[in-house]
């Protein structure tokens, strides 16, 4: 008796170049750039199938009318979980391309994540081939994260980052605004808006509060922020970031504490999310609209704030464009096709309650 595993179907079925995807232990996809010699897939990767194909006996051209009637992808899309309104916006975009996807047979699945934990992100990231032929994720700038991504490109699956990226991983393509401009958008904004000191006075304190230490697009943000403020304010004094971690409760703490802390506070900069904590600790100080506020993104809670001038400005990304432009660029990697750059850029946004949507 013959008790060796075989690769092959059982029966006399032609094999298919999905048999062959799963014998390499790669994506469709993938299987199909090797097949038909298209670039975008590893040496390593492409051993892989070619051994598939050798051991499967598979034929190409028999097989090229089963792709075109089959052919059909599966991707991820990593959002950060809780109350994020912003990225709940990303996801409800996503669930209104549905027909997009449908006319094109992909189907989408949102995956939860806590995107500040590194090890739980990797370890979501390490679970996706064989069931994802691309991803999407809003990444953490991380050791871990990039080896994670590069992983996954080694083995042929289509990565890109929204919304924050991680340049330094072999991911194909990143979907959002330049950051570094976003915050300098909010450098000025404060700077203008609160014009120069008065003949012998200082010009205050400026509190900074972010999501993060770890995710690019808060980091960036603070970058560009901080470069405006040196360069062109430099009479406004910068407060060593904190981390609310986009929490509304956390944020509320920390501009508490900022205020015992701060007599001289005249503004605050939230690079993401939880600004309605901000504006919650600065009512019950009676200080509302006495302190400049700047953040970030259009949200119900946000355009309250603009409407009743808790908040002056935000600095907004079009979650509708980048939904749009991920399902492009990774329906682009995945079937061989040119991704339009021109397309795929998201501008930079500057909403006022005089300009609101």
């Amino acid at each position: 008796m013959n008790n060796q595993a075989s690769d092959a179907p059982p029966g006399d079925a032609p094999m298919t170049l999905r048999d062959v995807a799963a014998a390499a232990g790669v994506s469709l996809a993938t299987a199909d750039r090797v097949v038909n010699g298209r670039p975008g897939v590893s040496a390593k990767t492409a051993r892989k199938v070619h051994e598939a194909v050798q051991r499967l006996g598979f034929r190409p051209l028999a097989a090229a009318a089963e792709l075109a009637r089959a052919r059909s992808w599966r991707f991820a899309v990593i959002l950060p979980g809780g109350g994020n309104r912003f990225m709940m916006d990303i996801a409800d975009n996503i669930r209104s391309q549905a027909d997009w996807f449908r006319a094109r047979r992909i189907g989408v699945e949102i995956i939860e994540a806590d995107v500040f934990d590194a090890d739980t992100l990797a370890e979501q990231l390490a679970a996706l081939p064989g069931r994802f032929d691309g991803v999407a994720l809003v990444a953490l700038d991380h050791p871990r994260i990039r080896a994670a991504i590069d992983d996954l490109v080694e083995g042929g699956m289509a990565v890109v980052t929204l919304v924050s990226d991680a340049p330094s991983s072999r991911r194909q393509h990143y979907v959002g605004i330049d950051n570094i401009a976003a915050g300098r958008t909010a450098g000025s904004l404060v700077g203008r808006f609160l014009g120069p000191p008065r003949a012998g006075e200082p010009g205050g304190a400026v509190g900074i509060i972010t999501g993060s230490g770890s995710l690019r697009d808060h980091a960036e943000r603070r970058f560009g922020f901080g470069q405006v403020l040196a360069e062109e304010y430099p009479h406004l004094t910068r407060l060593t970031p904190v981390e609310g971690r986009d929490d509304p409760e956390r944020n509320r703490d920390l501009v508490r504490r900022m205020l015992a802390d701060t007599p001289d506070l005249v503004a605050i900069y939230n690079t993401g999310e939880g600004s309605v904590g901000i504006g919650e600790a600065l009512a019950e100080a009676g200080l509302a609209r006495k302190i400049l506020c700047v953040g970030h993104e259009l949200t119900p809670a946000t355009r309250r704030m603009l409407l009743d001038g808790t908040f002056a400005a935000l600095v907004a990304q079009d979650p509708g464009h980048e939904v749009r432009s991920m399902a492009r660029v990774l329906h682009a990697l995945v079937a061989g096709q040119e991704i339009v750059a021109a397309q795929e850029h998201i501008r930079v946004q500057v909403i006022l309650r005089d300009n609101l949507p």
